[in-house]
């Protein structure tokens, strides 16, 4: 790989003024993503920055009633934060199903976010994609069975890869970014970009001299959440689908709701026609099957990735029933 130099800030300040040094930088959090996509020449750095030290890795409550969570917090303390268990069990299940315990263990808050896409045709050194600057997407009529049946009328057919993005949004988190010059909050909603032509070589909204340090999460509130993943198999698997519910409760009844699907589209993407079939309606067996069908309306498979209407069906059928106490 390219010579690099390598900065170790022991805080955010220095860390942000390090990001402002000049040439290419990134930021070096678990490493998961970043030290791969050196290896296979898709990032050439002139400067790593590394945050594990600068950024915080606890979970604190807010003065609102709600958590906020540094972006240096590994996975595993996510899964096993007895806070995030009990108010925001859907973000603790996603986290506890990401790769191994390995990485799990290695793995950041920050990195799971930011993390680029899996798309192989993007990860192949050979293939220069519109996410590389090129003029084509190779998956539109290639290998495109784990791609996207949502959002996939820009340029690039890619699926968000992030698990805890999916959850994040669905419980109405912000974000914090902080550059040299200040900071500023974003919805998680509105962190994640959808592919055109001026954006295609980014996922998010985060600019180059820009650090996502805190995730902050709203308090709960009456409601009940549930998370399902569909995987080809169990061990060290990215999901083919998967869907995060979370239901303001009246009484019985579902007063409000959010449905966001995950591996499906470029963004963490929200089911709207399945928020309004869900609301006012019990919440039982017959509100997780609308649910799931309402969910795929709209869809526009490739050419290989048909099946994915269907275990997205039941991804948030299983997401709804599990909010329900159900097992599933």
């Amino acid at each position: 790989m390219k010579a690099f130099a390598y900065v170790n800030p022991s805080n955010e300040s220095d860390a942000l003024a390090a990001l402002r040094s000049g040439g290419i930088v990134r930021p070096l959090g678990g490493g998961q993503d970043l030290l791969a996509r050196l290896k296979d020449y898709l990032d050439e750095p002139d400067r790593l920055v590394s945050v594990k030290g600068a950024l915080n890795r606890e979970a604190a409550a807010t003065g609102d009633g709600g958590l906020r969570i540094g972006a240096a917090m590994r996975l595993f303390e996510v899964a096993e934060h007895p806070e995030i268990l009990k108010r925001y069990p859907a973000l603790a299940e996603a986290a506890s199903t990401v790769g191994s315990p390995q990485i799990r263990h290695q793995g950041t808050v920050g990195g799971n976010l930011n993390q680029r896409p899996r798309c192989w045709y993007f990860r192949q050194e050979e293939f220069v994609c519109f996410k590389k600057g090129g003029n084509r997407c190779f998956a539109a009529d290639g290998e495109n069975q784990y791609h996207s049946i949502f959002g996939n009328d820009g340029p690039s057919k890619i699926v968000h890869p992030s698990s805890l993005a999916v959850p994040l949004v669905a419980y109405g988190a912000r974000f914090r970014l902080a550059s040299a010059s200040g900071e500023r909050e974003v919805a998680a909603a509105d962190y994640f970009t959808l592919p055109s032509m001026q954006t295609v070589q980014k996922e998010n909204v985060l600019a180059d001299d820009e650090l996502l340090t805190h995730v902050i999460l709203p308090a709960p509130g009456n409601v009940r959440s549930g998370h399902y993943e569909v995987r080809f198999k169990e061990s060290r698997d990215w999901p083919m689908a998967f869907a995060t519910v979370v239901l303001a409760m009246n009484g019985p009844s579902i007063d409000s709701a959010r449905v966001v699907l995950g591996a499906v589209a470029p963004v963490p993407w929200r089911a709207e026609d399945a928020e309004r079939v869900l609301r006012g309606r019990l919440l039982d067996d017959a509100a997780a099957d609308v649910a799931g069908e309402a969910a795929v309306r709209g869809a526009k498979p490739l050419a290989q990735n048909a099946y994915k209407i269907r275990i997205t069906r039941t991804a948030v059928k299983r997401a709804v029933l599990a909010a329900a106490g159900r097992s599933v």
